[in-house]
């Protein structure tokens, strides 16, 4: 029989021994949600949790399950035919992917906890969780959006660090989801607050040849690049559905990076300056305004004269993935408003104006000019 001494030190161990207490040092991954981008994360992590020894090679994926048309469910599509048949068609996920419907068995084992929802559910997950994962895991959030308070807006990783009681990272970028499920090469950017070791742990599990991770101390800077993007998405679809040409798009997306840094310095003053020129900047800007769903529903609105709702256009373009754009824009708006800043934000605000029918859509371009001579300054901020 063998001492505690004798697990705790390797050079005691037999070959049995020193197989048990490498998998107890070996981190465990869940991705929480299982829709295009979930899936397409969960792929990138499998890939990486096969080749290195810090983690265990079995990746768990919480699957909140439905009834295909075909009356399978879809955890057990996943399952049989290692891919997300109804999110991600065409890709396979690698074999070491497990789909699972039951939330708190996906996630009781983990060590790494991969949050990846539509931002309106994160709450409420996380209430599900509270008590029941590891005191010692880890997170990240790859969740774009914000959750407005009476107190003020609240990010996802702060929420998550709240319900949860552990540590929360962020990863945002020039993200396609269907590019990177192709394998076609991509940028994104790891956020952390001070545990940079943590940080390291996620760039090893994310980066691949074909997707290249960095990591800089800025969660809030990273967070709100990934979640305002989505707002100058839409209008940059209002523009293309408009047929306003190259020239009115290129203006918006300026004009968009320009309020989306002044926004995040003003509920956030550490955010750093370089943090836009990051992939989760400036490069996840361009993506999303050149393609992305935001962008592309947009349009669809634009050219019904916003006579189509978003809801409807929603559900016939999206194909059960939901839109962050609006309703972010209508967080910001609430934001802004609650705090006297409209006149400092002509495009957020008139965003989700156009949203809600209060403008048409050409608006964007036409009363921007007004609102911006009747405002203040951006760069006197």
């Amino acid at each position: 029989m063998c001492s505690i001494s004798a697990f705790l030190n390797p050079y005691m161990m037999t070959p049995h021994l020193q197989e048990a207490r490498n998998a107890s040092l070996r981190s465990k991954v869940t991705v929480v949600g299982s829709g295009n981008w979930g899936s397409v994360a969960a792929k990138l992590v499998a890939s990486n949790t096969l080749r290195s020894t810090s983690f265990h090679d079995e990746v768990r994926m919480w699957v909140f399950e439905e009834t295909l048309p075909s009356g399978e469910k879809l955890t057990d599509v996943i399952n049989g035919t290692n891919e997300n048949v109804k999110y991600l068609p065409g890709i396979k996920l690698g074999k070491n992917v497990v789909a699972d419907p039951d939330l708190e068995n996906a996630v009781k084992d983990a060590n790494m906890l991969v949050i990846v929802t539509p931002h309106q559910f994160v709450e409420g997950i996380c209430k599900r969780l509270a008590g029941k994962i590891k005191t010692e895991a880890e997170a990240i959030s790859l969740v774009k959006g914000m959750e407005v308070k009476v107190d003020g807006p609240r990010m996802m990783s702060t929420l998550i660090s709240q319900q949860l009681g552990i540590n929360c990272s962020v990863l945002m970028g020039a993200n396609i989801a269907n590019e990177i499920g192709q394998e076609k090469f991509s940028e994104a950017t790891v956020g952390y607050r001070q545990n940079k070791g943590a940080a390291e742990s996620w760039v090893q599990l994310f980066n691949t040849p074909y997707f290249n991770v960095t990591s800089v101390q800025d969660v809030e800077g990273v967070e709100l690049c990934g979640t305002l993007k989505n707002v100058v998405a839409v209008a940059a679809g209002f523009v293309d559905g408009l047929e306003m040409g190259n020239n009115a798009k290129a203006a918006i997306m300026r004009i968009g990076l320009e309020e989306m840094k002044a926004f995040s310095k003003l509920l956030f003053p550490t955010v750093k300056d370089s943090t836009f020129f990051e992939s989760c900047g400036v490069a996840d800007l361009i993506t999303t305004c050149l393609g992305g769903r935001n962008r592309g529903v947009a349009e669809a609105f634009a050219k019904s004269g916003g006579k189509r709702s978003f809801d409807e256009l929603e559900q016939e373009l999206l194909q059960g993935q939901k839109l962050q754009g609006v309703s972010t824009a209508s967080d910001v708006y609430e934001v802004l408003s609650h705090r006297g800043w409209l006149e400092l934000f002509p495009l957020f605000s008139l965003v989700h104006e156009i949203c809600i029918g209060h403008l048409p859509p050409s608006a964007i371009v036409h009363q921007y000019n007004q609102r911006k001579l009747k405002g203040k300054s951006l760069g006197r901020l």
